[in-house]
């Protein structure tokens, strides 16, 4: 009889851990001051993680805090880049470290909205996410021009682009959009207009490329799907049920308009390259990271799949680093050296990160630190543990 109490007990255990109802997760009201992990609720050498956070004060990124001038400086390589939507003078460096929520230490203004840059990106994947969950698209795998049909995947070659594609960023979709061509984006450092212009097409899904011009065009086909322009599908199906601030702004480029059911929309970028993309705080950055950090789940809310996020956190063929818009700390080119390799993270231009650990609850997320520091500064943080 004792043993089968025992098994009863380990059964209710398990049944509980695995559909979170025992989890000991925070998740901060709105407007909440963020509740502070209690004394010895968490082992971890308090010198130490702040041995981590004194790095991210001293390793400011070394671009100019007037945002419009280190994005022109940034991107000098790209022919015809300029300016095309709003940008803002950024503050200094803040961040946060949080363990199942709870928040373990913090530094900077983490209430002050600043661009994050192509941290977007992993926003807009999850716009894809929640339209495959609602079953507005059917498959990942189809081709985007069975849903987007006024001509933007016309073509031999961009007929082949499927969702995932896009999401992968190896679809090599060719064209122009909002005035931009996708081979003027990122070119090579070798050889000049003609061999980017005339350069042979990959296969879709052989090669990634990082190219704003074709996460737009994602972006644009989901308004498309959708119906409504994305920072309001973003809005009602996931900031406001995570008690997210006021304060974040979705933004498109200046003259980003297209006409869906007789209203003008504005098609957001996913990313700040040529201005735009998401402005928000460190703190709306960290609520969104926790529903990653839980599978999908804001207290008891599944508001995307777990499904999904497995699919979005799997490596793609054509890179292991890569996922639906999520960077991978796999062994290849972005590996970082120390750290657990099942670790994944939004990734943006000045050093803007959210980095997720799901098998320890670990969360980190860390503004205008000198990107090529970001591996020395996790190593640092998982040395406290």
């Amino acid at each position: 009889m004792k043993k089968t109490a025992q098994v009863i007990v380990l059964l209710l255990f398990a049944f509980s851990t695995h559909f979170g109802i025992c989890q000991d997760s925070y998740f901060p009201e709105r407007n909440e001051a963020w509740k502070a992990a209690e004394k010895n609720q968490f082992s971890f050498n308090e010198t130490k993680l702040q041995t981590a956070v004194n790095f991210a004060k001293e390793n400011e990124y070394s671009g100019s805090r007037d945002l419009r001038q280190a994005i022109l400086k940034g991107f000098q390589h790209e022919p015809f880049h300029k300016i095309l939507g709003p940008t803002k003078k950024r503050g200094g460096p803040a961040g946060m470290i949080l363990k199942n929520g709870y928040l373990l230490t913090s530094w900077g203004d983490t209430k002050r909205v600043d661009m994050t840059f192509s941290v977007t990106k992993s926003f807009l994947s999850t716009m894809a996410g929640l339209a495959v969950d609602k079953g507005l698209i059917a498959n990942i795998d189809d081709n985007v021009g069975d849903y987007i049909w006024d001509g933007t995947f016309d073509g031999k070659h961009n007929s082949k682009v499927t969702w995932e594609h896009l999401l992968q960023q190896n679809s090599d979709w060719s064209g122009e959009l909002w005035g931009l061509k996708d081979w003027a984006d990122r070119p090579q450092k070798e050889g000049g207009l003609d061999d980017w212009k005339f350069r042979k097409l990959n296969e879709p899904g052989t090669v990634m490329e990082y190219n704003d011009v074709r996460v737009n065009v994602l972006s644009y086909s989901l308004t498309h799907v959708w119906r409504k322009p994305l920072p309001m599908v973003l809005k009602e199906n996931f900031m406001d049920k995570i008690n997210a601030s006021t304060t974040w702004r979705w933004y498109g480029y200046d003259h980003a308009w297209t006409e869906i059911d007789g209203v003008q929309m504005k098609s957001v970028t996913g990313g700040g390259h040529s201005g735009a993309g998401l402005f928000i705080s460190t703190e709306d950055m960290a609520r969104f990271g926790l529903v990653f950090l839980n599978n999908g789940k804001w207290e008891n809310e599944q508001l995307i799949g777990e499904d999904w996020i497995g699919k979005a956190t799997m490596s793609s063929g054509p890179n292991i680093n890569y996922g639906y818009m999520w960077w991978l700390n796999k062994k290849g080119s972005r590996h970082w050296e120390g750290v657990p390799e099942h670790l994944f993270y939004a990734a943006g231009f000045g050093g803007n990160f959210i980095v997720i650990d799901q098998k320890t609850g670990l969360m980190l997320v860390t503004r205008w630190l000198e990107p090529n520091k970001i591996g020395e500064f996790v190593k640092l943080v998982y040395d406290a543990f």
